[in-house]
C-alpha cells in the first residue's frame, strides 16, 4: 500500500473517508491527498465502511520474519538425511533434491522455500565434504 500507514495516521485517514462518505469531498481528492490509486482508495474504503471505528491502517506482517530454532532444526536435520542419501553408493542418487526436501518439510507442516534451503545446505557445505558450518 505504498507505506501509507508510515505517512499518515488512522485518524488522518478516518477524516478523509468520513467526508468522502458524507458527499463533501469527492474520491479523486482523496486519492490525490493520501497519494494512491482507485483499486487502493477502494480497498481502504472497504475496511473502513465495515468497521469506522476499528479501521486502522497499520501494517501486519503475514510471514514470519525468521525461521524458529526448530524449524532451523529441522532443515538441518532433512539435509543431513539428503547428504547420506546422496552419498550411498548403493542408491543411484548423485545430487540433492531440495524441491523433494521441501515436500518433506511441508508434510510435517514446515513451509519453506526452496531458496531458503538452498542457502541452509550452502551454509553447511554439504557439497564440498568440509566441516558443517552453524548458520
Amino acid at each position: 500500500m505504498h507505506q501509507i500507514h508510515r505517512r499518515f495516521t488512522d485518524e488522518q485517514v478516518k477524516v478523509l473517508f468520513q467526508g468522502y462518505c458524507q458527499g463533501t469531498l469527492a474520491r479523486a481528492e482523496v486519492e490525490e491527498m493520501l497519494n494512491i490509486g482507485k483499486t487502493q482508495f477502494f480497498a481502504l474504503l472497504k475496511g473502513y465502511r465495515r468497521d469506522p471505528d476499528t479501521f486502522s491502517i497499520t501494517y501486519e506482517r503475514h510471514t514470519p520474519a525468521r525461521l524458529s530454532a526448530g524449524v532451523e532444526a529441522e532443515i538441518k536435520r532433512e539435509l543431513l538425511r539428503e547428504k547420506e542419501l546422496v552419498e550411498d553408493r548403493r542408491l543411484p542418487i548423485s545430487d540433492y533434491n531440495y524441491s523433494a526436501l521441501r515436500d518433506r518439510l511441508q508434510k510435517k507442516g514446515t513451509t519453506v522455500s526452496v531458496t531458503t534451503i538452498t542457502k541452509r545446505a550452502k551454509a553447511l557445505q554439504l557439497k564440498d565434504g568440509k566441516d558443517l558450518c552453524v548458520w
